[in-house]
């Protein structure tokens, strides 16, 4: 894998997707063994309006979590080397879709990691909005509701439905939009407006670099694609960043 690309650059920013906690044990959502892939009907517990308005929508949700992988997944190679650039002195900035934290147990900075679709580990009120932290689903199924208003209680993750934070992806604009290297891993980059960070970042001039699996919309924009499992090429990549910068 060259990787001329890297030279030159000081400021990366790493947009991250379900397909870089695959080896940590979590399933992704669009690949042949993906949430979706393997159940389409979930979508419906995960659509913002349907939770609201259907207890046994809810239920199906919070089944859904009750023993998922995600709540005693470790971080792998991938985050650990992310956690690693970061530590090593290198301008890294990453913002994820995944709601898992990984990249925190790894030892990313939680300032450093921009989570653009919420994270598991909170529990909201679509009442009053208050925040708690979140404990594994017991039991499956059932309402959860405030202790406080009686609200709803959902998961600290963007449905479908709902709209990012203003703030949250702002931020994410100007990262991409000043960040010589924009390095997606293990993202379909079929989730707007996410997905169209890539469009932001060769807009401003910078690089777009693709690890996947799969083809994206957004391969056509970047300097370079890489199918390499995301295990073997992140930590490659984060290397070369690191002996760049020491260079």
């Amino acid at each position: 894998m060259t990787m001329s690309w890297i030279d030159g650059v000081t400021r990366v920013a790493v947009l991250t997707g379900a397909g870089i906690s695959t080896d940590s044990g979590i399933p992704d959502y669009r690949g042949p063994a993906g949430v979706w892939t393997r159940n389409p009907a979930l979508v419906n517990a995960f659509t913002y309006q349907a939770y609201l308005g259907d207890p046994e929508v809810r239920a199906t949700f919070w089944w859904t979590y009750a023993g998922h992988p995600v709540w005693d997944a470790r971080p792998n190679a991938a985050h650990r080397a992310l956690a690693e650039l970061e530590r090593g002195g290198f301008a890294v900035r990453i913002l994820t879709q995944n709601v898992d934290g990984l990249h925190q147990k790894a030892g990313s900075s939680a300032r450093k990691v921009l989570e653009l679709h919420g994270t598991i580990h909170e529990t909201v009120c679509t009442g009053c909005a208050a925040r708690t932290p979140s404990s594994v689903p017991a039991g499956g199924g059932g309402d959860r509701r405030c202790p406080s208003c009686g609200g709803i209680l959902k998961l600290g993750v963007v449905m479908f439905g709902e709209h990012l934070d203003p703030e949250v992806a702002g931020l994410a604009e100007r990262i991409a939009a000043h960040s010589e290297l924009l390095l997606v891993v293990g993202s379909s980059l079929q989730v707007e407006p996410v997905a169209s960070l890539c469009a932001v970042a060769v807009n401003g001039g910078n690089r777009l670099v693709i690890v996947n699996r799969d083809p994206t919309p957004y391969d056509d924009l970047a300097t370079a694609v890489i199918r390499e499992p995301i295990s073997t090429a992140v930590p490659r990549i984060c290397a070369a960043l690191a002996a760049g910068s020491a260079a």
